[in-house]
């Protein structure tokens, strides 16, 4: 594999991605609005600003780069309350543009797509946990919209010269190892950003919601390390052929990526006082449209990726804690 095209390259999912391309000796070619997007992201990286659904800009990159043979998917509006206010905007960008894409992809002979999807349509099992037979339930637009998008892609590849592999995940955390790349924004509203923000500010850190039917009574999250789906990404690249084999009944496979048993509130919060020493915390109740959560089996992703979790809660914690270091010196600069 020579090249690949990543869509959202200069978002904190999209540009960890490409780090990962660069060390295997694969050139990600970067397409980004940066309406999201990070600018010094693409520092040193073949890139085109614009918008997927520009066919136009498509056909100039695959004529500039014919050599593509993956186009890896990250583009996307992501924010759930955001999602809510404005349906419209997350079904245009999500759905409408990605089927703009896909055919913008046909048009020019690239034929094997991945997909960065969500683990949060899932209706979860009642131990919580959910695996690619679990119940499609998504309960927001942004959901919605993920779902809607994966079941066109799968009735193209049932109707053109098309493969897919969608990855399902839930909430990354850390950075780049290296700290070429990380979260664009200073204030995640994720628990973890909201630790930071309290670490920072010498406030306690509330827990919203104690009496849960989790193993200590809080809310649970699958949290990743956002380097070890770059590596998810890599690897189904490179296995592309054997994963989803043109010869296949179907040519679209969806495969999850998470930790196996997931990390609630309190256990976040343990981790935490690991890393950095005294972390004041304090309980209270559930907030309005506050969730159990659910955790992820990857068990597909270590038969067909040949990939498991490299990277613990608490080094997804350091490297979180070591790059909102570096954004805030880089704003004060």
């Amino acid at each position: 594999m020579v090249k690949v095209l990543i869509t959202g390259g200069a978002g904190f999912i999209g540009s960890t991605i490409a780090s990962a391309f660069v060390e295997r000796g694969i050139t990600p070619v970067v397409l980004d609005s940066l309406i999201t997007g990070r600018s010094a992201f693409t520092e040193g990286r073949v890139f085109y600003q614009g918008d997927i659904g520009d066919g136009e800009l498509i056909d100039e990159i695959f004529t500039a780069h014919p050599d593509i043979e993956v186009a890896i998917h990250c583009a996307a509006l992501i924010v759930v309350p955001e999602s809510v206010t404005d349906p419209l905007r997350y079904y245009q960008v999500n759905v409408v543009r990605t089927i703009a894409l896909a055919e913008h992809l046909l048009r020019n002979g690239c034929g094997r797509m991945i997909f960065a999807s969500t683990a949060g349509m899932y209706g979860p099992e009642p131990d919580l946990s959910v695996s690619e037979a679990s119940a499609l339930e998504p309960q927001n637009p942004y959901t919605r919209s993920k779902m809607m998008a994966e079941l066109l892609l799968e009735d193209f590849t049932r109707a053109y010269d098309l493969r897919a592999i969608s990855l399902r995940y839930l909430n990354p955390i850390g950075a780049d190892p290296q700290m070429r790349t990380g979260l664009q924004h200073r204030r995640p509203s994720h628990a973890l950003g909201k630790m930071i923000e309290c670490h920072e500010a010498g406030t306690p850190f509330r827990i919203t919601g104690v009496d849960w039917p989790t193993r200590d009574g809080t809310a649970i999250r699958d949290y990743i390390h956002v380097w070890d789906i770059a590596r998810a990404f890599l690897a189904a690249a490179t296995r592309f052929d054997a994963v989803v084999p043109t010869e296949a009944t179907s040519r679209y496979e969806v495969i999850n990526l998470g930790t196996g048993d997931g990390t609630t509130v309190r256990e976040l919060v343990d981790a935490f006082r690991a890393v950095v020493g005294g972390f004041a915390v304090e309980d209270a109740p559930a907030r309005p449209g506050d969730v159990i959560g659910a955790y992820i089996k990857s068990t597909k992703a270590e038969e067909l990726l040949q990939w498991k979790p490299e990277y613990g809660i608490e080094d997804g914690i350091r490297h979180s804690l070591e790059w909102a270091s570096r954004l805030r010196g880089d704003n004060a600069g």
